[in-house]
């Protein structure tokens, strides 16, 4: 008859005094994590089975010393304890994201000599419970790789069962891009948001904007909140609920390695910027002033005449609303057909919004500057006050345009974070 315990143990038979055979029990029950469940140590025919993690015991076996007679006491074989491990996600399972957690765990006794490795066979990080019965993963896998788990379940009595096992990370469609901005190293206005940009539409927006850290010194209130920006990208802009205070130092990570985008797509390499906040710089314009006034750390620095849009209708309005500065051309040629002219060349020009408002030079208004808004749109200044203006602006500069009744607001594009009042920017946040 064959063993019930399908290729796992045996029935042993040992040679007795006059030539006679009686059989005897020597079982031995392996249960590894990934293993079928075996059947437990008992006769052929038994029907019971054994789970597939936990502890099982086998029952020690009478052994007659040989030559002895029937009557001669029995040697008892001693108890062997089975632990066995269990791991989440299960040993065996496919795709599994990079950045999952991975445990193996005992119910009892403690893990020994355990390893996770890589193809290469290279071990990688992990830690050991205080009671050594969980082992956590501590660090992000590679994608498309076979991990080989191996090592040692030892209980109380010094039985020791193996551990085996294998987890399979995912192979991605692509690999998402990144891209921070500020970037390292720059020094920007108090209105500069973060924007971190993606090459995809993220499927899942909270797990993304988990995988964001904002790390500022000093603390500063702020939120996410997601835009489609004017290049198509989808991004997670972060501002402050007010100006950031001068000076502020600002880390930004995005762990985004082993984050699932959605539709194949898997983030590419983590990436980070250090940048900081430099001094306060705001503008303040009035259009029905006709001035344009500057305030650093909240101090009026210069004051000069200009000319705004002049309103006849709302391509010709300046918007109200907080304005940042994105760009600056010493040199840029202007072009707008629907109002004659094209190619028109303008010195010291300083972008405040991606629909073509400028604050530059026009040396054609400079007697309408200061007392009439003739423009189709940007803040128009003398050369000498368009030069002084734009040596002291930086990239995030807010430049507050008030007295209009066209608002500034996402169709203007492309940094109209301060446009939206911070509570519903809040609301913008995936979480």
């Amino acid at each position: 008859m064959a063993s019930a315990c399908g290729g796992r143990c045996a029935a042993a038979s040992r040679m007795f005094a006059g030539g006679s055979a009686a059989p005897v029990d020597s079982t031995t029950v392996i249960v590894t994590a990934g293993d079928p469940t075996p059947a437990p140590a008992s006769s052929a025919g038994s029907s019971g089975k054994a789970p597939l993690s936990g502890v099982v015991t086998v029952p020690p076996a009478s052994v007659e010393t040989p030559g002895a007679s029937a009557s001669a006491t029995a040697v008892p074989v001693p108890a062997k304890t089975v632990i066995a491990a269990s791991a989440t996600p299960a040993f065996g399972s496919t795709d599994i994201a990079p950045s999952a957690p991975v445990t193996v765990t005992v119910p009892q006794g403690s893990i020994t000599d355990f390893a996770l490795t890589n193809p290469d066979g290279k071990k990688v990080e992990g830690k050991l419970s205080a009671d050594n019965r969980t082992w956590t993963l501590g660090e992000v896998l590679g994608y498309g790789k076979v991990y080989t788990a191996a090592g040692t379940v030892t209980a109380a009595d010094g039985s020791t069962t193996p551990i085996s096992g294998t987890f399979t990370t995912v192979s991605p469609t692509s690999r998402v891009s990144t891209r921070i901005s500020p970037g390292d190293g720059e020094v920007v206005g108090v209105a500069a948001p973060v924007i971190v940009k993606f090459s995809v539409k993220p499927g899942d927006r909270a797990l993304v904007q988990k995988s964001l850290v904002i790390t500022t010194t000093p603390a500063v209130e702020g939120s996410w909140g997601w835009v489609q920006h004017d290049d198509g990208q989808w991004a997670a802009d972060w501002r402050p609920k007010d100006y950031w205070p001068a000076n502020t130092v600002v880390h930004v990570e995005a762990n985004t390695y082993g984050v699932d985008f959605g539709g194949g797509n898997w983030g590419g390499d983590d990436l980070t910027s250090d940048f900081t906040i430099g001094r306060n710089q705001v503008v303040k314009a009035d259009v029905n002033s006709h001035e344009l006034v500057v305030y650093q750390a909240g101090v009026v620095v210069a004051t000069y005449d200009a000319s705004y849009g002049k309103g006849t209708n709302e391509d010709q309005t300046t918007r109200s609303g907080i304005h940042v500065v994105s760009e600056k051309f010493q040199d840029k040629l202007m072009s707008n057909p629907k109002y004659g002219y094209e190619n028109l060349l303008e010195h010291w020009a300083v972008r405040i919004s991606a629909n073509g408002e400028f604050i530059h030079a026009n040396p054609n208004t400079v007697s309408q500057q200061g007392n009439t808004n003739v423009s189709n749109g940007c803040v128009n200044l003398s050369s000498e006050h368009a030069e002084a203006y734009f040596n002291s602006a930086i990239y995030g500069d807010p430049v507050e345009v008030t007295g209009t009744d066209v608002p500034l607001s996402a169709k203007d594009g492309d940094i109209f974070d301060w446009s939206v009042p911070y509570n519903v920017w809040q609301s913008l946040s995936a979480s």
